[in-house]
């Protein structure tokens, strides 16, 4: 009877889950969707990547560098150089083999990083200063150039070319302005205000200096003719990017990457130093008992009633001890005035009365000198012991 329940009762969870299955496949509607993970690690570690492709996929031989290490090993015909990262670190040396680099025949691009100083009359950009550009601010600019009302485009940079109709339009940072105090400039590009580009030959080579690079960064490269401009700068050479000149230094990662191990780090080293720097027990030794002289106790006596009860406290107990004496040789000696007890005095220690007088007066509240002190007692302790 039992064996027959069970089979009825996992015969009817079987229909019931049947059941349920036809209901939810009748009921439920698959779709396809897109979940976006972001950018690769590739893509977020170089921000160029989308300009590499682009330019690999126009037939141009991409390759990218993090220094300027390379710079020997590069044969400057046909080859551009784009400087696209911060090379305010480049020393004069480097400036020179860049130089003669692109004199050589190399095409050489690169951002200028620093604006122009007038009263110091350089910039903080050696290389900027080398091909003698001037980068300043665009709203700083005394007059806007004509018809910069009658621009579709003022924030844009445009670029004409011979033999076209229309410019070429790109995206770059019109907060910046390039000069050109020397006139050395074959082209250049303009928005409305101000110039983000500029050309000049440099011996076999060229040069171009541009305001800023993020237009040909992603996503950046995409809009405009901003992919289009960077293969017209670079058409027909081997491209090299140096974009991670200035790496982050170490303790730089440390703190971006793992800010709580650096806190903790830190703790633990300062609780380092505060159980090391616990004192366990004494520094030395205390002096034996057996050296202690009775010198040495009333120097050290007398040092403690100097600091508690200062100079005047140690001068009125001289006093004090000198009338006491006086009074045991010369009964009634306190009823006497002041002048008759000086003269008293004077009589019984030989000492003239202005001495005695200067000895026993009240002391003034500010500090003696130590040598006007140290006379001070000893004038007292002459006249105690002639009592």
């Amino acid at each position: 009877m039992s064996q027959r329940k069970g089979t009825i009762a996992a015969a009817l969870i079987a229909v019931s889950v049947v059941a349920l299955s036809v209901y939810l496949y009748l009921k439920v509607t698959p779709y396809q969707t897109v979940i976006d993970h972001g950018p690769s690690p590739e893509a977020r570690a170089n921000p160029y990547l989308a300009a590499e492709l682009f330019l690999r996929k126009h037939g141009l031989s991409v390759e990218h560098a993090n220094d300027l290490d390379i710079l020997p090993s590069l044969d400057p015909r046909r080859r551009s150089l784009l400087l696209l990262g911060d090379h305010n670190n480049m020393t004069p040396r480097q400036i020179d083999q860049v130089m003669n680099w692109t004199r050589a025949g190399g095409r050489l691009l690169f951002v200028a990083e620093s604006l122009w100083n007038k009263k110091l009359g350089h910039s903080n950009d050696l290389l900027l200063d080398r091909v003698q550009l001037h980068q300043s601010l665009s709203k700083d600019l005394k007059e806007p150039p004509p018809n910069v009302g009658d621009d579709p485009f003022p924030l844009l940079t445009k670029l004409y070319l011979e033999n076209e109709d229309a410019p070429a339009y790109a995206g770059f940072n019109t907060a910046f302005h390039l000069e050109d105090p020397k006139n050395l400039a074959q082209a250049w590009a303009n928005s409305a205000r101000a110039t983000h580009m500029m050309q000049l030959n440099y011996g076999r080579g060229s040069i171009t200096v541009v305001t800023d690079a993020d237009l040909w960064k992603t996503p950046a490269i995409g809009q405009f003719d901003n992919a289009w401009l960077l293969w017209y700068l670079t058409a027909d050479t081997r491209v090299t990017l140096i974009f991670n000149a200035d790496h982050d230094n170490l303790p730089t990662l440390l703190l971006r990457n793992f800010p709580q191990a650096l806190v903790a780090l830190l703790a633990l080293i300062s609780l380092g130093f505060w159980h090391v720097g616990v004192r366990q027990g004494p520094l030395q030794e205390p002096a034996p008992k057996a050296r202690r002289q009775l010198q040495e106790h009333l120097r050290a006596s007398a040092d403690f009633l100097l600091r508690r009860n200062g100079q005047a406290g140690l001068l009125q107990a001289l006093q004090q001890d000198i009338l006491r004496r006086v009074r045991r040789r010369h009964p009634g000696f306190e009823q006497l005035g002041v002048a008759e007890q000086w003269l008293v005095l004077a009589r019984l220690t030989g000492q003239p009365t202005r001495a005695i007088s200067q000895a026993m007066s009240p002391r003034p509240k500010q500090r003696l000198s130590s040598v006007e002190f140290s006379r001070q007692v000893a004038h007292l302790q002459s006249l105690r012991n002639a009592l």
